[in-house]
Parts: C-alpha cells; structure tokens; sequence
C-alpha cells in the first residue's frame, strides 16, 4: 500500500513547474547537483549495459556516461526533453538510443528491458514515489540495480522544522521538502525480488542520498547489503 499525504504531488503540478525550469535548469541546478549524478553514473556504470535513466531532464547527465554504456531516457517534460535532444545532437552521443516524454510510473517497456535504471532528484517529485519504483522494479533485468539520487527528510530538530515549513512552496516549484528514508526502506521490504543495497549522504549538506536497490537473480547480482544507517543528515 503506497504512503500518502496531503504533501503529494500531482503530474500537472510538476509538468507545469519543470517547463518553467527548463531554461534554467542547467545553470540553477548544474553545478549543485554534480556530485550526486557522477555518483549515479558511476555506479550504474559498474552493472554496465542499457541503461534507463528516469527523468534525464536536459541531459545534462548523459555525456558523463560511458559510451559502451547503451542509453534511454524518459522525462514527464517535453521542454526539457527538447533540451536534451538537443545536448545529444551537440555532443554526438550515438549510445543514447531514445528519449521518450513518458510518466515514471507508467514506463511503456516490457517487464526486464533494463540492465540498470537510474532516477536523479525525481522521486520525492512524482505523485506516487512507492508506485513509481514498483515501475522500476518491473523493467529491471533480474540481476540488475535501480540507482537513486533523492531527497531524505530530517528526523528532527531544526531542519525537520524548516522543511516543514516550506513544503506549501516546494509544492508550487515541482518537489517534495518532507520525504523520511522510511518510505525507501519500507517499499524495499515488501518488494518481492528487492532489496536495499546501499545507502550513501550525498553533498549539498548530506540533505540528499545514493540509494541502491538491487534485484535478486541474473548474472549481475548485487553484492550483500550493507547497513543503511549513514544518515542524511
């Protein structure tokens, strides 16, 4: 059963914010950001394959990749698709083999199309986060990794306060402020076939985490989970 809350998102909220991102995007949230996504590629890369990255925005992420890596993107934003069609037509990334605009949580592929599917700052920004990674979940290759980049909510303190706080106006903007690891960890616990393998705080300021989900069977089976307890912050 998937968690909600009156903090949820809906798709018109974040399809109209993210097209007033789109031109800005890259400068806003580029330098910010960078970290965290060569964290993603790095580990996607080391299961290799095609790989679904799950919001590619303007594509800022894809020239980083590998090029034996294959790629394919989905974004709920034609704006920053346009964006990122572009980036590959400059770049000449001939390992980008499509970019769809596609709801995460209604991907048009068939079950265990994906070696490794990678998600940056998108799940604390679609309306339904637990029904979304089941999504995930059903185009993952058994053997194969779901890598996020995601906001993790204080669990107190001042910081739990001011998120609190400011929700109503990251609403507006196309995210979530209150998101608790505890949605990451429970979704993993009743999945069939998933389990958390790793957890890691991720700069700005430890408010955001790599998350790794692997998926049992396959010849690229994840090694053991280690202990998710490096906190956000």
């Amino acid at each position: 059963m998937s968690i909600r809350s009156e903090a949820d998102l809906d798709n018109a909220t974040v399809t109209k914010a993210y097209a007033r991102w789109a031109p800005v995007y890259d400068l806003v949230f580029g330098a910010v950001f960078e970290r965290g996504r060569h964290a993603a590629i790095a580990a996607a890369e080391r299961i290799g394959g095609h790989i679904l990255e799950v919001g590619v925005g303007t594509g800022i992420s894809l020239p980083s990749y590998s090029k034996s890596c294959r790629l394919s993107g989905v974004d709920i934003s034609g704006p920053m698709l346009r964006k990122a069609q572009e980036r590959v037509a400059e770049f000449g990334l001939s390992n980008v083999e499509g970019l769809w605009v596609m709801d995460a949580e209604h991907l048009s592929f068939p079950d265990a199309s994906f070696d490794v599917v990678v998600a940056q700052y998108v799940i604390t920004t679609v309306p339904n986060p637990e029904a979304t990674l089941d999504e995930f979940a059903r185009v993952l290759k058994p053997g194969g990794e779901i890598v996020l980049v995601s906001r993790v909510g204080a669990e107190a303190g001042l910081r739990r306060s001011l998120e609190h706080w400011f929700q109503p106006a990251a609403r507006k903007l196309g995210w979530r402020t209150e998101f608790s690891f505890e949605r990451y960890a429970r979704w993993a616990e009743r999945t069939h076939g998933m389990r958390l393998v790793e957890r890691r705080a991720m700069p700005p300021f430890g408010h955001f985490s790599l998350i790794r989900f692997g998926k049992e069977g396959g010849a690229n089976s994840p090694e053991e989970s280690v202990p998710a307890m490096r906190a956000a912050g």
